[in-house]
């Protein structure tokens, strides 16, 4: 199993005004009589169809002491049903031709399968089983959880890059969710039984708690057809809905944390800090943010990091990092390698001092108006991957944005100004109470196995 990159977050081409956007060309919406939404994405160059179920629940919505619960669930959900066996499914759309998968993040968790259009009815007509009628056998229970305990085995335990983003995330919050890995922790996962897998299921697999997204060669009308016949009969549960978690208090200091590891070839410096997420009906503040993430490193030739640390042999690699896409606030992050012979002090201050000049000078009129052409083209780009935009519509949705929000989001991107950019600037880059961490090579420990590892700056996780 791999951890899934993100997609692009961009629905639409950039316009030049915040106004809302109409429902674009091919795309509808519709909810059923027991609270499932639906979005369907027609795209018929090709007889292929992608099924998407989103449940708007995810690791941060876990009790304490029972972290990994909804990641464990998402690899039971394949143990069968009162009508399948135990892997049933996926053989099933594997024999007609098709794939399919699933992944946990924070705050959802997302099964999916790809499939020639005429198997449609197929795949949602098991989806929609299992949608209520899972069924966790005496003997699948315990080894599934040995899977999960391998995977975080391999993914994380073996990983010094993963170790320390956990550690960091740890360290960044102190009271939300978020700061608890998507995984979950070892010992806890050990714990995890077959009723908490049931009782999981039971609070929040509802089609009220769910979005379901249909992309590919289908028309609006077969897709409603559909969806009324296999989803509709599920019954609601009134409780299923996200309910409130516990927020961040105020933070008020830096914090500094350092790892050794002797296959870690190369110093790595991250640095996060907590930023807002996007909300319905208020996305100028993540906009702003996500171009200022572009503006900063987006480029490896022309961004302001890249041309102040390492064209001028400072640092051999700068990234920066925002992802808006959660239910509650996230992280803007910035990630540095020294540069051959700078020493870690030298580039910590380099980054600083570049920061410090952009906090002062704001954004160049013609670097902004260019990342703003880049990010119409990669918009442009995307819209030939129905999987992609099926995956932008699901994640919105997922995490509480409405229709509307997803289809505006790229208008709002266009009609951001380098004053939005220098509030947003200030808030992330002046802001008293970052988390600065140092990943290190272990001294005189050098290992001929040692990789340079880049731990990921951005809090949001996925895992499948």
């Amino acid at each position: 199993m791999t951890i899934l990159t993100r997609l692009s977050p961009f629905v639409l081409a950039l316009a030049a005004t915040p106004a809302l956007a109409e429902m674009p060309k091919g795309i509808s919406h519709f909810t059923l009589d027991n609270g499932l939404e639906a979005v369907v994405i027609e795209d018929h160059r090709a007889p292929v169809v992608v099924q998407m179920v989103w449940y708007k629940i995810g690791s941060a919505d876990e009790q304490p002491g029972k972290s990994g619960i909804a990641h464990y669930l998402e690899h039971l959900m394949f143990k069968g049903t009162d009508k399948l066996g135990p892997g049933e499914l996926s053989k099933t759309v594997t024999a007609n031709g098709g794939m399919d998968n699933a992944f946990t993040s924070y705050d959802y968790t997302a099964y999916f399968q790809r499939i020639a259009s005429d198997r449609l009815p197929l795949v949602m007509e098991m989806e929609s089983d299992r949608m209520q009628n899972l069924r966790i056998g005496e003997d699948d229970w315990q080894a599934e959880r040995q899977v999960v305990l391998e995977e975080r085995s391999q993914r994380t335990d073996s990983d010094p890059g993963a170790q320390f983003s956990e550690e960091r995330s740890a360290v960044q919050f102190y009271n939300h969710p978020y700061g608890r890995p998507v995984i979950g922790w070892r010992q806890e996962m050990e714990g995890l039984t077959r009723d908490d897998a049931i009782a999981w299921y039971d609070a929040h697999y509802a089609p009220n708690d769910a979005v379901l997204i249909i992309a590919g060669d289908v028309t609006a009308e077969q897709a409603k057809e559909l969806a009324e016949k296999y989803y509709g009969p599920v019954p609601s549960k009134p409780d299923a809905t996200r309910k409130a978690r516990p927020q961040e208090p105020e933070q008020r200091a830096d914090r500094r944390i350092e790892r050794s590891d002797p296959r870690v070839a190369q110093p790595v410096l991250v640095r996060t800090t907590l930023a807002p997420e996007r909300n319905a009906g208020d996305q100028k503040q993540a906009a702003a943010l996500s171009v200022l993430a572009e503006l900063l490193a987006g480029s490896p030739q022309t961004s302001v990091l890249a041309r102040d640390l390492v064209l001028t042999g400072k640092a051999l690699y700068v990234d920066a990092a925002y992802d808006g896409l959660t239910v509650d606030p996230t992280t803007f992050g910035l990630s540095l390698v020294p540069g051959p012979g700078v020493s870690n002090e030298d580039a910590e201050a380099a980054l600083d001092a570049a920061l410090q000049k952009f906090l002062e000078d704001g954004p160049d009129t013609q670097q902004l108006e260019r990342v703003k052409t880049q990010i119409r083209a990669s918009r442009i780009y995307a819209q030939d991957s129905a999987h992609g935009r099926a995956y932008d519509y699901g994640q919105g949705l997922s995490i509480g944005l409405g229709i509307e929000d997803v289809n505006d989001w790229p208008d709002i991107l266009g009609a951001v100004t380098a004053d939005e950019v220098r509030a947003a600037a200030k808030l992330v880059l002046d802001n008293p109470a970052s988390v600065t961490g140092w990943l290190l090579p272990e001294a005189g420990a050098a290992s001929a196995d040692a990789a340079t590892t880049i731990p990921a700056a951005a809090t949001t996780e996925e895992v499948q």
